[in-house]
């Protein structure tokens, strides 16, 4: 006698949560690059094949380390950019978001900081400002690399620049 139970529901698994993310992720940089899927294989000679690219990107198929790497070496970005990590962002954001430092403006103006410092200081918030259009004139959140840059033109140290910053109260971890 045949069995009428239905089959078990497939359940989804970290692993395929994962492949999915990842998926997601090798489709985001192809696309960002103005790829479909058959340039991949063009441009590799055929080493990348449209269909097996398809199938990881829909998370179909596991990708290996070698073909991660070889993936991207063609995208020309870091394989931690691929990567997803258990709240789904890249490897690379979760690095930047907490480097970010918030910079009171008003505090600024008037406290602990050396003349020379503040001009490059408020020189560098006003070009971000301009670039997003963000004026609201008390506090400003800048990336990591924007906190990088300023301790480089002001000849400091990226950690004693942070903590010095936050000593005074011009600034505040996010």
């Amino acid at each position: 006698m045949e069995s009428t139970q239905p089959a078990p529901a497939e359940q989804t698994t970290d692993a395929d949560r994962y492949a999915v993310e990842l998926g997601e992720r090798l489709r985001n940089v192809r696309q960002q690059q103005s790829l479909s899927l058959h340039d991949v294989e063009d441009a590799s000679d055929g080493d990348l094949k449209a269909s097996v690219v398809g199938a990881y990107e829909r998370g179909e198929r596991a990708v290996s380390v070698s073909r991660l790497r070889a993936l991207a070496e063609f995208y020309r970005v870091p394989v931690s950019t691929l990567l997803p990590i258990s709240n789904g962002e890249s490897a690379r954001t979760a690095r930047r978001t907490g480097e970010r430092l918030i910079i009171d403006l008003t505090a600024l103006e008037f406290e602990a900081v050396q003349p020379d410092e503040r001009e490059v200081i408020e020189r560098y918030v006003g070009a971000i400002q301009a670039q997003r259009g963000d004026y609201n004139g008390r506090v400003l959140t800048v990336r990591g690399s924007d906190v990088r840059a300023l301790a480089a033109v002001l000849d400091r140290d990226v950690p004693a620049f942070r903590e010095h910053l936050t000593a005074v109260g011009v600034a505040r971890t996010t």
